[in-house]
């Protein structure tokens, strides 16, 4: 079974990335940003060895995103970020091979054990089934 396995975060989180504190994150230092990064390659590589990594990515921050929807006359109306601090997006995400739900909840709860500084808001780290070719899961 296929699952992607999501990791969200808001602007500002970014933001506290690059050294910029918020209301809602606080900044993270060159160190903590490595920490976070070899966890995260820690997680990538393990996933390879087992067989369960299909893909990995992290996503370009919500001030890069563009939202396309229709008016009420049908014509588009394109929506560019940045968004508001408290807009949560996908920040990356992983596809996973895995043989069963609690296997990928074990890999998502690991993901959620990332370490970050102090006072950094905790996001969920989502799960959803990829369906297949004729519509089942």
């Amino acid at each position: 079974m296929k699952y992607l396995v999501m990791v969200q975060g808001a602007q500002a989180d970014y933001e506290a990335m690059r050294g910029k504190a918020s209301a809602s994150s606080p900044s993270w230092s060159e160190e903590e940003l490595q920490a976070m990064f070899s966890y995260m390659g820690a997680i990538n590589d393990d996933l390879a060895e087992t067989g369960e990594l299909v893909d990995a990515q992290g996503l370009a921050e919500p001030a890069q995103t563009r939202h396309v929807t229709l008016g009420t006359d049908g014509k588009a109306v394109i929506t560019d970020g940045p968004y508001g601090e408290t807009e949560e997006l996908p920040a990356g995400y992983w596809v996973l091979e895995c043989e069963s739900l609690e296997r990928v909840t074990e890999i998502a709860e690991r993901v959620a054990r990332c370490p970050q500084p102090a006072g950094a808001p905790d996001h969920p780290v989502v799960i959803r089934p990829i369906m297949d070719g004729s519509g089942d899961i």
